[in-house]
């Protein structure tokens, strides 16, 4: 397959397209985090040349990602709370005029009719070898494991811990970083925070929420907490922090 890399600003023609891949397969209340809402406005605007498509020679995007550059002192201690902190972290140091050492590789999908043909990790060589050249000596990624959201009753430092009999992770997204040499962390704990009012929860999870408490939603890695006289849900999700360089 020939591939060429992009710049997400470079290829407007693609905007459409990247839109329609991207948001394929995400339930819809990963869209409604206020915290990554108020960063990403300054994301797109001081860190485009980290945001990136892998396109084809028929110029149709097989995979893309993005991430932000953080200043981090390689300490568990100062890692972010996850995904959210990150972005909230890289503007201020950009805000600042402060000299970044970190890439955290916030997202890399691939369309999904080409999954399972190793271009995800490619997609995060990529993303890495374009920190490097912007002199970040670190990278790091917040990883949203994808069997999570099968088992959001268990704490994510004993899913994490879970291994095929062969001594892989059982989750495939926490495999294919392992298998490219990247060494698990710790729990994200608090990585992302989605918000919504009751309404907008009994829309998203299909079903109906009767009355203030926890529930499980289908694709959530975690309860959503449900309350009736705020008239909000709020699901906290956590996240995997790996270490890739």
């Amino acid at each position: 397959m020939d591939l060429r890399t992009f710049a997400f600003g470079d290829r407007p023609d693609l905007h459409g397209q990247a839109e329609d891949i991207f948001s394929a397969g995400w339930p819809e209340f990963i869209f409604h985090d206020p915290v990554a809402e108020r960063q990403m406005g300054r994301v797109r605007q001081w860190f485009g040349g980290l945001n990136l498509l892998l396109v084809d020679g028929e110029d149709q995007i097989v995979a893309g990602g993005w991430g932000v550059p953080m200043r981090w002192d390689g300490s568990l201690a100062d890692l972010p709370g996850g995904y959210d902190e990150s972005l909230v972290r890289a503007v201020a140091l950009r805000e600042a005029d402060g000299q970044a050492d970190t890439l955290v590789i916030a997202a890399a999908q691939v369309r999904g009719d080409l999954q399972g043909r190793g271009l995800a990790a490619e997609m995060l060589r990529i993303l890495a070898s374009a920190g490097e050249r912007a002199g970040l000596e670190r990278v790091i990624a917040p990883v949203r494991p994808a069997l999570k959201a099968r088992y959001p009753l268990t704490p994510m430092g004993q899913f994490m811990s879970w291994t095929r009999t062969d001594g892989a992770p059982l989750d495939p997204w926490l495999r294919t970083h392992q298998r490219m040499g990247a060494r698990v962390l710790c729990a994200a704990e608090r990585s992302m925070t989605m918000e919504g009012s009751v309404g907008d929860w009994q829309k998203w999870a299909g079903f109906a929420l009767p009355a203030s408490g926890s529930y499980v939603v289908p694709g959530a890695l975690a309860p959503v907490v449900i309350d009736y006289e705020r008239d909000e849900g709020v699901l906290v999700e956590p996240n995997v922090w790996v270490r890739h360089r």
